[in-house]
């Protein structure tokens, strides 16, 4: 399969790697370096677009894959609120796009964990419920992706949670997420159930980018000659 890389920092880099081993060509990496190849024409070259760029550019970089006709697999957070535009103009264009806040294996099956466990939680209000996540010092933002799906996880089976906030908060109808960035972090993230009793804490913690970068080029050769919006949990069967 011959692949485009839109987005070619630490995460596009590892991705080539992973897809160069699969028996992968990258056939055209674009970054900030040549925004000049980030055309339709050129796109056109690859069978399929991996993305993963920043807040800023994501929605441009995947509407410009689904309007050259290419499949596209986007991994950027930051951009989410215009999501159903992208599933809308995928749909119009009867072209293909998978996206995930965490293309980790390990992370997908953290986030089922997490669904069992705040459904557990819910009849259970002596318990407070707070999200903490850690990544190194050049995301560009906070919270991170992974840590907004779990906690919209959290609050679907947890009713009394209203909204997630990025700060410590007194109001039991806000959700915590507590971010911090350090560094070596590829990313941590925790979710505690405090009650006067007792704590419960799942954990999720990356060693590397690996993880994420495999999931990506399965993500991608999933989606391979298929149309229509995708999730991980298309590929992992949950």
């Amino acid at each position: 399969m011959n692949i485009l890389l839109v987005g070619y920092g630490k995460m596009g880099k590892a991705i080539e790697e992973i897809a160069v081993s699969r028996g992968h060509h990258v056939v055209l990496k674009v970054s900030v370096d040549n925004l000049e190849d980030n055309t339709v024409a050129r796109i056109r070259e690859a069978d399929l677009a991996i993305e993963f760029t920043g807040p800023d550019s994501a929605y441009e970089n995947i509407i410009r894959c689904l309007e050259a006709g290419v499949p596209v697999v986007s991994g950027s957070t930051g951009w989410l609120s215009r999501m159903e535009e992208v599933k809308q103009y995928c749909q119009d264009q009867n072209g293909a796009f998978l996206y995930a806040s965490n293309f980790s294996v390990g992370v997908n099956i953290f986030f089922e964990v997490n669904k069992r466990l705040a459904a557990l939680m819910a009849p259970h209000p002596d318990y407070d419920v707070r999200i903490t996540e850690i990544h190194h010092t050049e995301k560009k933002d906070s919270p991170s992706g992974t840590a907004i799906t779990l906690a919209e996880q959290v609050m679907e089976k947890i009713s009394r949670k209203k909204e997630w906030v990025n700060h410590i908060s007194d109001n039991l109808g806000e959700l915590e997420i507590l971010s911090e960035r350090t560094d070596p972090a590829p990313g941590t993230h925790t979710i505690e159930y405090n009650s006067s009793i007792d704590t419960i804490t799942i954990t999720h913690t990356a060693h590397n980018r690996k993880g994420f970068a495999t999931g990506a080029v399965l993500a991608a050769e999933f989606i391979a000659g298929k149309k229509g919006v995708y999730a991980m949990s298309d590929i992992l069967g949950f």
